[in-house]
């Protein structure tokens, strides 16, 4: 039974989105040397495309995307080491707590992706958010019409390999590095490389989503553009310093736009005019 002060932090929680609720760590995955994927206990509604804003006291919060779904048990949230927040976050282990607030933003709507042709370009952390998408994808039924390009800076780089390779049997997938050591045998290029070649039928009638550092962005979807397929149908997530989620820092502001509660994902149509 939750002791008195388990149950006020809950309640807390649950009537102020400012108040951060514990999370067990279920189970962390380590992929590299700088990026972990911490399993975290969740039994909410959540969607791939949101994220969480992950707190320790005294040291601060970070927003990390969610990159896995078990619904009613857990979410993945994959964390590159990179500054005084995520050091510290690295030095925890399964059983121990992490506090989280969310999931804020509106993430993906995966029933546009259900039928048709679908085109995914991630790059590097840029999978994270797409992961979600891409296990939905290799699951539908027409699986044979969802392309997916992964790119990642080297071999050594890559998130996520047992999903690289379940996806490489259910849908069409190519995985691509930057660079690599004389002999290595997988692709190696930029993503844009790949979208010439995507063998699809209509391309005015597919829906694409694009999520990765902004030059890789800007190029995919030219590329994309290139190809047929219509501003409408291409879906973006916007990569901001979201500090708050609540829409009252300003840190992800562009304009009259919050990028923590309008997004992070958007339809192209709107991102191409986020300018700050």
């Amino acid at each position: 039974m939750p002791s008195s002060a388990t149950a006020a932090v809950t309640l807390d929680a649950a009537t102020n989105p400012y108040v951060p609720f514990p999370s067990t760590i279920l189970e962390v995955i380590r992929h590299t040397k700088r990026e972990y994927t911490f399993r975290m206990a969740f039994a909410g509604d959540v969607r791939p495309g949101q994220f969480f804003e992950v707190s320790l006291p005294k040291f601060g919060e970070a927003p990390i995307s969610v990159s896995g779904i078990v619904p009613g048990v857990s979410v993945d949230l994959t964390i590159r080491r990179v500054g005084v927040v995520t050091n510290e976050v690295f030095e925890h282990y399964e059983g121990q707590i992490l506090l989280l607030r969310g999931p804020y933003g509106n993430g993906f709507d995966t029933s546009l992706f259900e039928r048709g042709e679908v085109v995914v370009v991630a790059g590097g952390t840029g999978v994270s958010p797409v992961r979600g998408v891409v296990d939905f994808l290799s699951r539908c039924a027409d699986a044979a019409d969802k392309h997916v390009i992964v790119g990642f800076r080297s071999p050594d780089d890559l998130l996520f390999r047992d999903d690289l390779t379940r996806w490489d049997k259910a849908l069409d997938l190519t995985l691509t590095v930057d660079a690599a050591p004389e002999g290595y045998g997988g692709n190696i290029g930029l993503v844009t490389k790949y979208i010439p070649d995507l063998p699809l039928r209509d391309p005015a009638t597919v829906q694409a989503v694009v999520v990765g550092p902004p030059p890789m962005m800007r190029f995919t979807i030219r590329g994309l553009l290139g190809r047929g397929l219509a501003e409408g149908n291409v879906w973006v997530s916007q990569e901001r310093r979201m500090c708050c989620g609540l829409g009252k820092c300003g840190h992800c502001r562009i304009g009259d736009t919050y990028v923590c509660l309008d997004g992070p994902v958007f339809n192209y149509t709107e991102s191409k005019d986020l300018l700050d």
